[in-house]
């Protein structure tokens, strides 16, 4: 029998992902979240196979950020995230980052859940259909681009904050031209013609969770 634990901020949407997979006789649901702690205490609590979850569980989480928690909190767990976000780059970060399935909500879901479930469990990824799509595209172009490490995305989290270039290599202890070249580095990624350009694009693409201060 496999474990099952769902994730959703969105009533609709969980209501409707715990009746898909209730109604898989392999399958047993032991429980259902409507935010980040909630999960965080369930998956201390007992073992779960596999994580179903919203990319927008936390407001103050990106994805790559969410997969991080989720990936310490239950690292012998499977997780499937469900987006509203199509974007390649975004998949292929959290692929990377140990997510195993990616689910946009725009596609059949019904059809998708069940078998992202069964596939994990084989331990092979799973896409739904228009997230593989973009994320084929993403890998095509993408082979021999620049990649956001750790250090990118921190740069990028302090922009949204608000913080100067000088003000964050302050932080970073790094001098202010290492900041700009990362700041250039991300543009380019991003191709934005300008910082503001480049806080939204990152917002809309999930790898921010919000503009801070909006």
């Amino acid at each position: 029998m496999v474990r099952i634990v769902i994730a959703d901020d969105a009533d609709l949407s969980l209501v409707g992902a715990a009746l898909l997979l209730k109604a898989e006789p392999d399958f047993e649901v032991v429980g259902v979240c409507h935010d980040l702690a909630d999960l965080l205490l369930l998956l201390s609590s007992q073992p779960v196979d596999v994580v179903v979850v919203s990319d927008r569980l936390d407001p103050d989480l990106n994805s790559p950020a969410l997969v991080d928690h989720l990936r310490q909190a239950a690292p012998q767990a499977r997780l499937i995230l469900m987006s509203a976000i199509c974007e390649g780059r975004i998949v292929h970060e959290l692929l990377t980052g140990g997510a195993m399935g990616y689910l946009y909500k725009g596609d059949l879901l019904q059809n998708d859940l069940v078998n992202a479930v069964y596939a994990v469990m084989r331990g092979k990824p799973y896409l739904s259909p228009l997230a593989n799509t973009e994320y084929l595209v993403a890998a095509q172009a993408g082979r021999n681009e620049w990649r956001l490490d750790d250090e990118a995305r921190d740069v990028l989290r302090l922009l949204a904050q608000g913080y100067r270039p000088q003000e964050i290599g302050l932080q970073r202890q790094v001098s202010a031209r290492r900041i700009y070249w990362v700041v250039s580095k991300l543009r380019l990624h991003f191709a934005a013609e300008t910082n503001e350009h480049l806080i939204a694009l990152a917002v809309q693409a999930g790898f921010l969770a919000r503009v801070y201060g909006a």
